[in-house]
């Protein structure tokens, strides 16, 4: 049976050797997996470029195939193409060129060509056919979309040199794809990983480990440019008991202390220039209908409260003249994880529903545009203190749950009134769940900072492969 073929031509901001050397770059493939798909390296072996590179890849789904792939790369030809094939798989054949081809003024063109083989012959075809060419076109424009928009992304700085960035919460929702993000455009990250934590291969990152309960060991940033810092107790896991609570606190403001205590301690020759630290916009607590700038003062509440603390903590920085930069960061969706993850579910089984009166502002972005309001803030010299890392178009409670349950084609008509979450999640379901935040990203728009995805029925598609 003859193989079928898929391809996808892209035009792309750089010159077909820039192009190649960011897919060559380390965690390139991490960074161009689609959200949907969860799949991940689970081993690694040789170095890009040269014969016996080979990557065991676990999935979830590709389309509707299961299992642990095994891939090598080969026909390394920089700035013009690579090759990868399957050597073990749910496929009968798979066959991958990565082709780069020059364009005019510095631009290229991105053709990836799959030849694949389903199994099972004219049965796997009749089964399997359609929708695995839905996701190979689905996979591919995410992967293009995001080669492009983080090309495009780093050509803006590359006038400016690449930076030794010490990461914290790298394996969160967002820095999970911060740190590819800024490997593949040219920087060297450290992560800092808490207990026994250890990479499950040489990734091409650095790491140190780092006991977030007790200080900083002297030489932990030395060569280090900048540090950012995301790390914390995730508030989305777990009923908000005073435990809870506490823990979501300490979590925060201890080793955010710690960190830019160790900052301000180190000689001036040797201290990073900038510190990022998360925030979020629950700073601004339930506002109703108020526009909220980064001008705006703190709210009323325990998350407002939290998010005071935390940004209080990063004062050792800045008192010791580090450009110091708190990310007010709103409703992170993805469908790995956070607030949209938790929805996926109960919205693809036909419940989704609209919480409280629904005419709470939601302050949504995506994890993509949270990594690109990062690195922006990050090598602009003029941006420091607060900056709220939300999209500019908010939406109303109702309106994200009927956004959602169209793009799902699932009905979203289910109501949960305030009464019921508070029975469930206790006091905080007010200021997590009910409360109105129309925060505006006024110091990223002055600053020149452009999102990919500014409309919530278009980012959600984006995330979800719809």
């Amino acid at each position: 049976m003859p193989n079928e073929t898929f391809t996808l031509r892209s035009p792309m901001p750089v010159s077909a050797e820039e192009l190649y050397a960011w897919h060559a770059r380390p965690l390139a493939f991490q960074r161009l997996q689609p959200p949907w798909e969860d799949a991940r390296i689970i081993k690694q072996e040789g170095t890009f470029g040269k014969d016996g590179f080979r990557i065991t890849i676990r999935t979830r789904t590709v389309g509707p195939l299961r299992g642990t792939w095994v891939a090598d790369a080969f026909d390394f030809q920089p700035g013009l193409r690579f090759q990868d094939r399957a050597l073990e798989g749910p496929f009968a054949s798979w066959h991958h060129t990565h082709l780069m081809v020059p364009g005019d003024a510095g631009t290229s063109v991105l053709e990836d060509t799959i030849e694949y083989r389903l199994p099972l012959g004219i049965a796997g075809r009749a089964l399997a056919g359609g929708i695995v060419r839905e996701r190979l076109a689905a996979m591919f424009a995410y992967r293009h979309f995001i080669t492009a928009s983080d090309l495009r992304r780093h050509a803006k700085f590359a006038h400016k040199p690449r930076l030794t960035i010490a990461v914290t919460g790298s394996r969160g929702l967002i820095g999970s794809e911060l740190v590819p993000f800024l490997t593949t455009g040219g920087h060297q990250v450290v992560r800092l990983l808490t207990g026994d934590a250890t990479p499950p291969y040489d990734d091409g990152t650095k790491w140190v480990a780092w006991k977030p309960d007790q200080p900083l060991a002297t030489d932990t940033f030395d060569g280090v440019d900048a540090v950012i810092h995301l790390a914390g107790d995730n508030v989305a896991e777990g009923r908000w008991t005073d435990a809870k609570k506490q823990k979501i606190l300490d979590s925060r403001t201890g080793p955010t202390r710690a960190i830019a205590q160790s900052i301000a301690a180190l000689p001036l020759d040797r201290r990073p220039k900038v510190f990022v630290c998360a925030s979020a916009v629950g700073f601004y607590g339930n506002r109703g209908e108020e526009e909220l700038t980064e001008g705006s003062p703190a709210g009323e509440g325990f998350f407002p409260q939290v998010a005071k603390v935390w940004e209080d903590a990063c004062v050792p920085a800045q008192d010791a003249g580090v450009r110091t930069a708190y990310m007010r960061i709103g409703v992170a969706i993805s469908p790995k994880s956070g607030a949209l993850g938790k929805q996926l579910l109960p919205f693809k089984m036909g419940v989704g529903a609209v919480l409280g009166d629904g005419k709470q502002w939601v302050p949504w972005i995506t994890v993509n545009d949270v990594v690109g309001a990062i690195y922006h803030t990050l090598m602009s010299d003029e941006i420091r203190g607060p900056v709220n890392t939300v999209g500019p178009n908010p939406v109303t409670n109702r309106t994200f749950t009927k956004t959602l349950g169209r793009v799902l084609s699932r009905p979203a008509f289910f109501w949960l009134p305030g009464v019921a979450l508070r029975a469930v999640f206790g006091g905080v379901a007010d200021d997590a769940l009910l409360a109105s935040m129309k925060a505006r990203p006024a110091k990223l728009a002055t600053n020149g900072f452009t999102f990919d995805h500014p409309d919530l029925e278009p980012a959600l598609r984006f995330l979800l492969g719809r």
